[in-house]
């Protein structure tokens, strides 16, 4: 019980244990054994012991009476009479503001029972007494323990007031167990009594603050003085209801739904989960943890609110833990068809800023904040202590298992760490010096890699010289890790065009963002990037210092009036698809070059016909000599590849033409008239804006410097009247298009295999090697050595590289029951036991669509049906086992059989029953996605 203020009660019991008259010592006797003795005034404090007040003006006439050696002294001071300390004699309240010394002294148990048995106290007053307590850095009777005022949540305007002690516990663990309270007085225990809850409902406490606000009481295993409670503050009880929520937090409820719910009764653990806003991942990997057995039943019986850890720095001060138990009491309530996690969004916002907003985010890596936070919050271990990793140094490997495990439970033991976490033997071998290391790690979860395919699938059109064929797009399979020759060589055999004769490039916008070289990887080709491959004569090289032929990059503008600008200037600006095109270096002149472009054009570019020809007016009329030089060029920004501003002699206007065939060097060239040109020349950077550096000054021909770009400019009207749109769009797919890989599904004990398979070591995460005192590209192998309760399996669907990102959607074929580990874990079995190697599964987090955007969702087996659910964020339907398989599984949980077996009595639960035929959870071809 709380020490509460003095009463009548009191005073009659302090009257039927009132010690007997004595005999009376002498009195320098009295005095020695009240002052001077072990049992006296100068005896030291210590924790626990009682303490009593005495009135001082009394004890001075005591003091006055002993010293004066006359036991018939008129100073005789009579029985004890403590009057003046009390506000009144009714209900014995203590005075406020007394001072030792003043108004009283303090006398040790001993000492105030010799007074009692001397002197008699005072008919129906009762004894004052006080515990000795120990603060921080201080011994003291306390005198004036905390009062404050108890209400229930329920009846806030009826508050009891009861007192307790500085060091007396707020709440324990015995208050939930019912046991009676070994010390001091508990707070929470009290206010049950007072408020007739019973120790089976689960309570809670708020304080009101000098603010006014509430606050949480968190901790309740602290005292009074540390949760630094003040006399006259109120104290709220809450009580949690029926379906598992708080009344104080039904406020953040509807109104409708919480009528809805009030007469719903359903099956425990049917319920979804509303999405906030592509929440899904989060509601998946609940429902997963959810419908894991042994540990909904810690969160339902309450057994987590006695390892509540709230000082562990690594922890979330037993938030996450709480609010994690909060779901899952409303969930297994059964009176909940789906219920709203926000504030456990917002609480993993606050401890993990990554899952901050609304963004989809991946249900595993929540998934392991979540195992990881809850081990930590409850974590047994309140002090970690440090302990040094040791290495195997040739010791067997049971003793340098034990050795690892008894040194992890030595700072980690949880409720987490008893169902989830196992122990994996982990092998280096040093290339250099072949020195070995073994050490043994905790895991808790397997993350298993699904064979890749070594080769890939890629899309790309090819451009052949022949510019009456269109465009063909092909599907090829390269080898995943190949080069930009092996992608030749696919296309090679379908077209029939030697690889020798093929350039490839990345066309974005209208030009070329790369042109690749053959021994390139093809790993630096994205699946949405846009490829094209050109045919390409085979003398052909870009640049000028190269064979016979060069390659020239086409670009084509179309002239169009700027903003801003007078009618004198134009911009440019790209359209249409970009050309490679071989250019016999004999002929490399503007007009054979015309001519050249005109004739790979002709499948979409018209020539103009006879009444176009050029009647020899003067202004079309020029000679050899008036060829535009380089210098005649305007050039354009070459920082900003938008529209370029240029004059209107920009480009090539000559009048001179060679022939196509056989044509002499540029100084032998005829004069005469020819047709109008169509469009004219510029020579421009990659980015299709006029450069001047690209190329030198040579009246008769063109001499690059550089890698050269030529762009083809249009007139609007010439390209309106001679262009064709639609044409120069066309293309044809070649029969490989329907082509599709088939990938064949794979088991899961081979992704087990492949984890346990010997890797090296990649640059970026060398070794250090003890021995050879270097860091190397060790080989390392995983083994499982022990298994846990619950084993979680991570399917490695998302693969990340420098260059790409993929989902893997290969079928993993994953058995319901008898996954059988035997031949995986090498540590030493016991062939009596086969049941600890064999597991069953219970739950499966799915997860739809790509990379951008996708959509999770679970199935899961409940505990005490048996019966398998799909989980679809608030939606719930029951589903067969047949319908659980598929392309979607990404997190899989299996529970070991022995504990299922171990589990049935608590759960209610016995072999699962057959699954009736059930309808099928939605198409993944036609799921919903955020």
């Amino acid at each position: 019980m709380a020490a509460v203020a003095a009463d009548p009660a009191a005073a009659d019991a302090a009257e039927d244990r009132e010690p007997q008259r004595e005999a009376m010592p002498g009195l320098e006797s009295q005095r020695r054994q009240i002052k001077n003795s072990e049992s006296g005034r100068e005896r030291p404090l210590r924790t626990g012991e009682s303490w009593f007040l005495v009135e001082q003006h009394w004890y001075k006439q005591w003091e006055l009476y002993v010293q004066g050696g006359d036991q018939d002294s008129s100073t005789f001071p009579g029985c004890i009479n403590n009057a003046k300390l009390f506000e009144d004699q009714v209900n014995w309240r203590l005075k406020k503001g007394l001072v030792e010394g003043e108004d009283y002294v303090l006398l040790p148990e001993a000492a105030w029972h010799y007074l009692v048995s001397w002197y008699g106290l005072e008919h129906g007053q009762p004894p004052i007494e006080r515990k000795v307590v120990e603060l921080p850095g201080i011994q003291k009777v306390e005198v004036y323990p905390v009062e404050l005022l108890l209400v229930q949540h329920s009846d806030m305007d009826t508050p009891f007031t009861a007192q307790f002690s500085h060091t007396a516990s707020i709440g324990s663990q015995e208050d939930l167990e019912c046991a009676p309270s070994p010390c001091t007085d508990l707070v929470l225990r009290t206010a049950r009594e007072q408020f007739l809850v019973s120790p089976q409902e689960e309570a809670r406490l708020w304080i009101k603050n000098a603010k006014g606000s509430f606050e949480r009481l968190c901790n309740t295993r602290v005292t009074v003085f540390d949760a630094a409670l003040k006399t006259g503050q109120l104290i709220i009880m809450e009580t949690r209801n029926k379906d598992g929520t708080w009344p104080s937090a039904q406020p953040h409820a509807t109104k409708s739904a919480s009528e809805e719910d009030k007469n719903f009764q359903g099956q425990p653990g049917i319920c979804g989960l509303t999405n906030l806003g592509n929440t899904c991942f989060m509601n998946s990997a609940l429902q997963c943890l959810s419908n894991v057995p042994q540990l909904t039943e810690y969160f339902l019986k309450n057994r987590y609110l006695e390892e509540l850890n709230f000082c562990n720095p690594l922890g979330m001060k037993g938030e996450i833990a709480e609010a994690y138990a909060d779901l899952v009491k409303q969930a297994w309530s059964g009176h909940h068809r789906s219920i709203v996690p926000h504030m456990f969004k917002t609480k993993v916002g606050h401890f993990a800023s990554q899952f901050l907003g609304f963004q989809q985010h991946d249900s595993q890596e929540l998934l392991s904040f979540l195992l990881d936070g809850l081990h930590e919050d409850l974590n047994r271990v309140k002090k970690k202590e440090y302990v040094e990793l040791c290495d195997a140094a040739g010791r067997p490997d049971q003793e340098v298992a034990q050795e690892a495990w008894q040194n992890h439970k030595r700072r980690n033991d949880s409720v987490i760490v008893d169902t989830f976490h196992g122990l994996f033997k982990s092998t280096l071998v040093c290339p250099g010096c072949g020195n070995v290391s073994v050490t043994f790690d905790p895991f808790c979860y397997l993350s298993v890699p699904l064979p890749v395919s070594y080769k890939r699938v890629m899309e790309v059109f090819f451009v052949s010289m022949d510019p009456r064929r269109k465009p063909e797009q092909h599907r090829l399979v390269v080898p995943k890790k190949g080069k930009i020759s092996d992608l030749c060589v696919a296309l090679a055999k379908h077209t029939g065009v030697s690889p020798e004769r093929m350039m490839v490039a990345d066309v974005f916008s209208h030009r070329f963002y790369k042109i690749y070289q053959l021994e390139e990887s093809l790993s630096s080709i994205l699946d949405r990037d846009d490829i094209f491959i050109y045919e390409v004569s085979g003398r052909s090289a870009i640049g000028e210092n190269s064979r016979e032929d060069v390659v020239l990059p086409i670009y084509l503008r179309e002239r169009t009036p700027a903003r801003d600008y007078n009618n004198s200037y134009y911009g440019l600006m790209l359209f249409g698809h970009p050309l490679l095109v071989s250019v016999p270096r004999d002929r490399l002149s503007w007009d054979a070059l015309y001519h050249i472009l005109l004739y790979r054009l002709s499948r979409y570019v018209t020539r103009p016909n006879s009444d176009d020809e050029d009647d020899g007016d003067e202004k079309d009329m020029e000679d050899k000599d008036n060829i535009p030089k380089p210098g005649h060029v305007a050039v354009g920004s070459s920082q900003d590849p938008g529209p370029e501003q240029a004059g209107p002699s920009s480009g090539v206007a000559g009048r001179s033409r060679a022939p196509v065939d056989n044509s002499p060097g540029p100084s032998h060239w005829p004069q005469r008239a020819r047709r109008k040109h169509l469009f004219t020349l510029q020579t421009v950077n990659s980015n299709g804006t006029s450069d001047r550096s690209t190329f030198n000054e040579d009246t008769h021909g063109v001499s690059f410097s550089s890698q050269p770009y030529i762009a083809i400019d249009w007139e609007p009207e010439m390209k309106k009247r001679y262009y064709d749109e639609v044409e120069a769009e066309g293309y044809v797919k070649h029969d490989c298009v329907g082509y599709v890989l088939k990938k064949a599904p794979v088991r899961l004990q081979e992704c087990i295999e492949l984890f346990t398979t010997v890797e090296t070591l990649e640059k970026e995460n060398p070794w250090y090697c003890p021995s050879c005192k270097q860091h190397q590209l060790a080989t390392k192998k995983l083994d499982l050595w022990m298994l846990p309760e619950t084993l979680i399996i991570h399917l490695k669907r998302f693969s990340y590289t420098k260059f790409s990102r993929e989902k893997l959607d290969t079928l993993v074929e994953f058995p319901i029951r008898d996954l059988d580990f035997s031949e995986f874990v090498i540590k030493p079995q016991s062939e009596s036991a086969p049941e600890l190697y064999k597991y069953d599964l219970i739950a499966v987090s799915n997860h739809y669509g790509g990379l951008r955007d996708g959509h999770y969702t679970t199935f899961a087996c409940n505990k005490d049906s048996g019966q398998w659910h799909y989980f679809d964020d608030s939606s719930v339907s029951p589903v067969t086992e047949n319908q659980i398989e598929s392309k979607a599984a990404y997190v899989l949980f299996y529970q070991r059989q022995d504990v299922a077996r171990r589990l049935q009595p608590q759960t209610g639960s016995s072999d699962p029953p057959a699954t009736p035929g059930c309808s099928s959870p939605p198409n993944s071809e036609f799921m919903d996605v955020n």
